[in-house]
């Protein structure tokens, strides 16, 4: 039997909770299981270099983990003088991942900044972050509609992220640490509703998969993510 008494395709309890930082335009805090991630969005009047004259905006995230968000405390990458390999590509995910799912021209010459920050992790904070930080994004946009800022909310179309892997030979959805760990494939999948994929990261940890074994995991992604799009719907009303 899995954690919190699941199937090979249930997920763990998924709770997206908003609000609790008064200061941020847009705020979630996201479990899924032990896995909790503070998402928060802030707002700039200005862009990067490379999106400046294009009368579009800019979405980009920034990840990191508290030094006790695991088992043992983690020294801070501030402290390290710069952050690592793992935590660049994580983030770059996040900005990729959120800026596929809003009409940046809708947006304007502004830049979105979702910082995720991980309180706990338990497997799968990237998947978690991105499911939290579309909403969060989503409640930032309403906030500068509200203050007059924007004469409407740009077309946004849900995005979410899950895992899936195979363990012991077995197609396994939304992976805790444990069984993240001893997986013969990792995978990442994060998609949209009308089931267009943004990205899939996949890898074979000890032996190569096949097709159909992809397929497989992809077709159990798809089913979870519609429960996560419906999550984050009731979460933004």
């Amino acid at each position: 039997m899995r954690a919190h008494s699941r199937d090979n395709f249930g997920l763990r309890p998924v709770e997206l909770r908003v609000g609790g930082n008064k200061f941020a335009e847009g705020t979630c805090l996201v479990e899924f299981g032990d896995t909790r991630v503070l998402t928060t969005c802030s707002v700039e009047e200005r862009v990067p270099p490379h999106v400046m004259g294009t009368g579009a905006g800019w979405v980009t995230a920034e990840y990191g983990m508290l030094p006790r968000a695991t088992k043992n405390r983690t020294r801070r990458e501030a402290a390290a003088g710069k952050q690592g390999g793992r935590t660049l590509e994580i983030q770059r995910l996040i900005g990729r991942s959120l800026r596929a799912a809003i009409d940046l021209k809708g947006l304007g010459p502004r830049t979105l900044t979702v910082d995720c920050d991980v309180l706990q992790a338990d497997g799968g904070t990237r998947t978690a972050a991105i499911t939290g930080g579309f909403v969060a994004m989503v409640l930032a946009l309403r906030t500068l509609k509200s203050r007059g800022t924007l004469a409407k909310v740009p077309t946004v179309t849900p995005v979410s992220a899950i895992s899936v892997g195979m363990v012991g030979g077995e197609v396994l959805v939304d992976l805790d640490y444990p069984e993240d760990s001893s997986a013969q494939v990792d995978l990442n999948v994060i998609g949209m509703p009308d089931g267009k994929l943004v990205e899939v990261q996949g890898t074979a940890e000890r032996h190569a998969f096949s097709r159909a074994d992809l397929a497989a995991m992809l077709d159990a992604a798809e089913t979870a993510l519609l429960q996560l799009f419906a999550k984050q719907a009731e979460a933004l009303e």
